[in-house]
C-alpha cells in the first residue's frame, strides 16, 4: 500500500462511487455501472462535466471538456441512466445520481460521500490521471478493470460520429436510451454543434 492510499475492505461495500460523463450511455456503460452496483449495497453514480463552471481542461485527455464531446446536459444525462439503470433492474431505491467535478478534488466532498468505495476503469492515461487524483485525496479505490486502450471497447465517440453520418448506432445503447436520444432529437444537436465546430476550426 502506497502512500496515501487506504486499507480497501471487502465486498460486498455500504457505498460505491462511480462515475462517468456518459456522452452517450452505451452498452458498456451499463456493464460498468452493473459491476459497480454488484459491489455494494447503495451505487453513488456521479457525472461529470455536468456544466461547464464544473468543467476543467485536463492534459491527460483534454479533448474531453470541448462542447463536441459534452452534447447532453446534466439532466438529460440523469434521465438516460435513472431510466437504464431501473430497465437493468435496479430498483431506485439502490442508486443515486449527483454532479461530480472529478478534476476538481477540493470539490469532491460537496457532491459524494468521501467514506464510500471509489469505483475506477483504467484505458488510458486519464484513467491513470484519476487514480492519481482519488490517491492523493485519500480514498478508498477499487479498479474494476484495466486494460490497453485498444481494449476498451465501445466509445461514445464512436456512437456520436455514427448518430452525426446518419450510421446505424441504436444497437450500441439500451433500448429506453435510443427511444430517448430520438425522442429529445439529440442527432440534430450532435450535427449542429459538429458544424459549429468545424466552422471554428476552419477560422483558426
Amino acid at each position: 500500500m502506497t502512500e496515501g492510499e487506504k486499507y480497501l475492505p471487502r465486498p460486498p461495500y455500504e457505498t460505491g462511487v462511480i462515475h462517468g460523463r456518459f456522452q452517450i450511455l452505451h452498452l458498456d456503460h451499463m456493464k460498468y455501472l452493473l459491476a459497480g452496483k454488484a459491489l455494494c449495497r447503495h451505487l453513488v453514480v456521479g457525472i461529470t462535466n455536468p456544466d461547464p463552471v464544473l468543467t476543467r481542461t485536463d492534459p491527460a485527455d483534454p479533448a474531453r471538456s470541448s462542447a463536441a464531446a459534452n452534447p447532453l446536459t446534466y439532466y438529460e444525462r440523469t434521465v438516460l441512466i435513472r431510466s437504464a439503470l431501473v430497465e437493468g433492474g435496479i430498483p431506485l431505491s439502490d442508486f443515486i445520481i449527483v454532479p461530480f467535478p472529478v478534476n476538481r478534488p477540493e470539490l469532491y466532498q460537496y457532491y459524494v460521500p468521501l467514506d464510500a468505495v471509489f469505483f475506477l476503469s483504467i484505458y488510458d492515461d486519464w484513467g491513470i490521471r484519476k487514480k492519481e487524483l482519488f490517491r492523493k485525496s485519500g480514498l478508498v479505490i477499487h479498479v474494476l478493470r484495466e486494460v490497453p486502450a485498444e481494449q476498451k471497447g465501445l466509445s461514445a465517440t464512436t456512437i456520436r460520429k455514427a448518430i452525426v453520418n446518419d450510421q446505424p448506432w441504436e444497437h450500441w445503447v439500451p433500448v429506453c436510451v435510443a427511444e430517448q436520444i430520438k425522442k429529445w432529437n439529440i442527432p440534430a444537436r450532435l450535427k449542429k454543434i459538429m458544424h459549429e465546430t468545424t466552422c471554428s476550426e476552419k477560422r483558426l
